[in-house]
């Protein structure tokens, strides 16, 4: 298939642009970080040429992309109102994903365990991040509740038979991945500032190439 063609280009833009991240060469990170969401959308368009796609599933997929692509923008500037902007827009870009999730997998009753699990970890996640976060405690909590809501949509792949085996690992863990990067950038910003967190945009990438691929696997 096509896309898969462009995974190691992908590979090779994320990888200068962490390069670019951790020796501050800020310009060259603002070309590679759009550029690479943009390949990532190409792969998930590219699914429109896959026997057996569905039209509706990879429309979902592409607003969830495009919408990430708008967050990662905002994020590349430093101010807190560009910060919030981004913020909004992955907000809603999950929210895009668990609604294609939902249309296209329904309701199970394991979704009940999986939820509960996730509700833990919301829990753990607000109140280690709580101290840091000041005025921010609303958003967050908003976006913690909307993220896990979003995995546990995408966890529920592997009970539906709607979606191939390949193609419910491919949301599952791409869905996961997407919390990890979020709350590896929460700590980063909010409790405990580290140097090399541009190595996890590996974590970001990764989950976003994952939902990328998955609407070209319908069985």
């Amino acid at each position: 298939m096509a896309q898969w063609v462009m995974v190691p280009i992908i590979a090779v833009t994320v990888l200068l642009l962490i390069r670019a991240e951790l020796c501050s060469q800020q310009r060259l990170a603002y070309r590679l970080k759009p550029l690479s969401t943009l390949l990532v959308i190409g792969v998930a368009a590219l699914s429109f040429l896959a026997p057996g796609m569905r039209a509706g599933y990879t429309l979902g997929v592409l607003v969830g992309l495009i919408l990430s692509l708008g967050g990662d923008v905002a994020l590349m500037f430093p101010s807190a109102q560009a910060f919030q902007g981004g913020l909004v827009l992955f907000l809603l870009a999950h929210g895009a994903y668990a609604l294609t999730f939902t249309l296209f997998g329904g309701f199970h009753r394991a979704d009940l365990a999986v939820g509960g699990v996730l509700a833990i970890l919301a829990v753990a996640v607000y109140a280690y991040l709580a101290s840091g976060l000041g005025n921010m405690k609303g958003p967050c909590v908003l976006y913690i509740l909307v993220i896990s809501f979003m995995v546990s949509r995408a966890v529920s792949a592997f009970y539906s038979p709607t979606y191939s085996s390949i193609q419910a690992w491919l949301i599952a863990v791409g869905a996961i991945l997407f919390w990890i990067s979020d709350l590896i950038l929460a700590v980063n910003r909010f409790r405990r500032p580290f140097r090399l967190h541009p190595v996890l945009l590996v974590f970001y990438y990764g989950g976003q190439l994952l939902i990328a691929l998955s609407p070209s696997f319908f069985r």
